[in-house]
């Protein structure tokens, strides 16, 4: 149990006021617009921006996945789901474990929410760690990348995703019971999913929910080659005839298997005074973890351009992962309808996480264990003449353990107090934004015989802000520029590490005297839109101080820190430096023609970013260029739509990654509403990677080992009645 005073002002937060947005409601019923198009009227509100408002209001990269583009997009990982959207990435260790990159920002950079707390995971701890997040249980998914995003933590530097469900819920249903559920079959991973939720209103004003899920896949079967061409040239070249076979496999990638379940139930009371709801659920994932094949006889630390963590050895060798979490839940509301205080809101959390790696013999080799819990309460100001804003509080407690021969970090407590406001000012034409955060982090470590003789403890004041203006230069069209300076404390991972961490394959060195990460940074944006077209532009330049970054050292390091042992790993320090992040995001979308009740659409995405570590040359697995479009035509009940995605090359790499070759993927799908005036009941095909192309994304650990999915036939059914 966590017992510190700080766990006990953060139950008090909770404890304060009964609240959280009613404001993103049940989207209605698409309907025909006056191009011949569909459009979901509400579907462009982001509640994640604190100020729910239009999409295209935002002075920073935005996207919204929900209803047939989610069920288009769905993937057993949230990584996976949201890797088409502008600006976004993945980390794609293997099927399994995938999460988002924004904007070329992983782990520590990019919050992961659901319904705006913490997943109260250990996925930013390692790359073979799963979010323990289910995107079947996703109604919609906000991605906000950028400033916009500091305002729910200091580690968002990169963005947020929030994934938005309807455990607790939003709305009293019309029907005696409602019913929500979805079923996938996924030809590549052999995949079978399904999952299904109930709304029961017992009373007009109080809700009740239930809700579970289920998932199995086999083995991934993959486009191409297991190894990369780098890889396979060094396995070809091997005496060893095993090695050398490594190099002509194709197909399965081996222990990649999965098998993930989720229950849930929920209730709330909705009156016209607000509303309070509260959840409790509990998911287990056990998934196998790809194997680096060897490529080489001998182990050796030269650490030169022609490796990337792939010596004979250290492989994660049908090692499983068995994840567990038990998670409650609480969100309210209280309408004030003032003249200056509208609606007061909380929304609160807790977790009980732990995890178990067993190695091929059965045995438990490392246990994870993570308790957390986060409170957010938020005042927001009724409009007055324009001007809008909200102001809160949030509490966030995380206690870490690792036990076993991975671990890598010694037990530690994070505990943060953060104080944010949002201010924002529509004077027509002009709209002004401003936004602050200051946030107090406080981290300690036990002792430990094994890493650290003796306790260590930090504690930081980090001070962010933004300031914004929206012009608008021509009807439907605003040009936007926002102006950041943040601050982060450094992660417990990135003070304390000190062992080797199979997941990465490296011994991993943190330094417990870093200082802040600071930044300043510029976003520029352009959005327009008018009868028949959309188009939205995003470009930004960070500019740190004191970045924080792993890289690789001499062996002699990592020695002296772990007692002389020899090493196991490739020896891996954090360090900090100066570094730059520059890049763009755009999207459009154009009307072509009608034909009869269709709509006939095309659009597109662009994304690149660069980013450079001063006295390090290129900063590492960093997304190369992308380009996306599709042509759709789009009726009432049925649309077709056709893409096609090319991924450029990647050769601008630091000294231990290699290359990654582009790729293009072809990808189609067809999809049917059979029942009319029900436009959240829908059948589904897709085929993805038409042409089973063998494709790697430059981000990932394990791209050289663990290409992505080949070619995947998928039906889904989505029913809602």
């Amino acid at each position: 149990m966590l017992r510190s005073p700080s766990l006990r002002a953060g139950c008090a937060l909770t404890a304060l006021c009964l609240a959280w947005p009613a404001a993103a409601q049940t989207a209605a019923p698409a309907e025909p617009q006056a191009d011949g198009s569909y459009h979901d009227p509400r579907s462009d509100i982001v509640v994640t921006a604190l100020i729910p408002r239009s999409q295209g209001d935002i002075l920073s990269g935005t996207s919204i996945v929900t209803g047939e583009e989610l069920t288009r997009s769905l993937r057993p990982t949230i990584g996976e789901t949201l890797a088409r959207q502008p600006g976004v990435s993945a980390t794609s260790f293997g099927p399994n474990t995938s999460r988002p990159i924004l904007r070329g920002f992983q782990g520590e950079r990019v919050r992961i929410l659901t319904d705006g707390i913490g997943s109260f995971d250990v996925s930013n701890t390692s790359v073979d760690h799963a979010v323990a997040i289910n995107p079947l249980t996703a109604d919609r998914i906000e991605v906000l990348r950028g400033p916009s995003a500091l305002l729910y933590g200091s580690s968002a530097i990169g963005g947020v995703v929030n994934v938005i469900d309807s455990r607790i819920p939003r709305r009293v249903p019309d029907e005696a019971i409602h019913i929500d559920a979805i079923g996938t079959y996924g030809s590549a991973a052999n995949e079978r999913s399904g999952s299904g939720e109930i709304e029961v209103p017992l009373t007009e004003n109080f809700v009740v929910h239930v809700d579970g899920s289920y998932s199995k896949t086999d083995d991934l079967r993959t486009g191409g080659y297991i190894l990369s061409k780098a890889m396979r040239e060094i396995a070809a070249a091997s005496d060893e005839e095993e090695i050398q076979d490594n190099a002509r496999l194709k197909g399965k990638l081996a222990n990649t298997a999965a098998e993930v379940w989720e229950v849930a139930g929920g209730f709330a009371y909705i009156g016209d005074g607000g509303n309070l709801g509260m959840s409790i659920s509990h998911s287990e994932n056990t998934y196998g973890v790809p194997s680096r094949l060897e490529v080489a006889e001998e182990h050796d630390h030269d650490h030169d351009h022609d490796h990337d963590h792939e010596e004979e050895g250290h492989s994660h060798e049908n090692v499983t992962l068995a994840m567990k979490q038990t998670r409650a839940d609480l969100r309210g509301e209280v309408a004030v309808n003032g003249g200056f205080l509208d609606s007061i809101r909380l929304r609160a959390g807790w977790a009980d996480y732990q995890h178990q790696e067993i190695e091929p013999s059965g045995e438990v080799g490392t246990t994870f264990k993570n308790q957390s819990m986060e409170s957010r309460l938020e005042f927001v100001q009724a409009d007055r003449n324009g001007w809008q804003g909200a102001s809160g509080a949030q509490f966030f407690t995380r206690r870490f353990q690792a036990d076993g021969e991975e671990k890598f970090l010694p037990k530690n407590q994070t505990d943060q107090f953060g104080l944010f406001t949002l201010q924002s000012l529509d004077l027509g034409d002009t709209r002004l934004e401003a936004g602050a955060r200051y946030e107090h982090t406080k981290l300690q470590s036990d002792p430990d015989a094994d890493l650290f003789a003796e306790a260590s403890q930090r504690s930081f004041n980090a001070l962010s802000g933004s300031l914004g203006i929206s012009q608008a230069i021509m009807p439907g069209w605003r040009v936007g520029l926002n102006l950041s300076r943040s601050e982060r404390a450094p992660s417990a991972e990135e003070l304390f590490a000190r062992g080797n961490h199979a997941g990465t394959q490296a011994f991993e060195l943190g330094n417990p005297d870093f200082g802040k990460e600071k930044s300043w940074g510029v976003e520029g944006t352009l959005r327009g839109s008018g009868n028949g077209y959309s188009f939205s532009l995003a470009a930004y330049h960070n500019w740190f101080s004191g970045f924080i970054y792993e890289s690789v050292v001499d062996d002699s390091v990592c020695q002296a820190a772990n007692g002389g042992a020899e090493m196991e790993f490739p020896c891996y320090a954090y360090a900090q430096a100066d570094a730059r992040y520059y890049g763009f995001e755009a999207e459009a979308s154009v009307k072509l023609a009608q034909v009869g009740s269709y709509a006939i659409n095309i659009d597109g995405v662009a994304d690149y970013v660069r980013a450079t570590i001063k006295g390090n040359g290129p900063a590492p697995r960093i997304p190369p260029l992308r380009l996306l479009g599709g042509i759709e035509a789009q009726g009432a009940r049925l649309s077709a739509r056709a893409e096609l995605e090319h991924v450029f090359e990647q050769d601008r790499v630091t000294d231990f990654e290699t290359p990654t070759d582009g790729f293009t993927m072809v990808n189609a799908s067809i999809s049917f509403k059979p029942l009319a005036g029900n436009d959240r009941t829908t059948l589904m095909l897709s085929a993805n990677n038409i042409f089973d192309v063998e494709a790697r994304r430059h981000a990932s650990f394990l791209k050289d080992f663990a290409p992505l999915a080949g070619r995947d036939i998928r039906l889904t059914a989505r029913i809602s009645i």
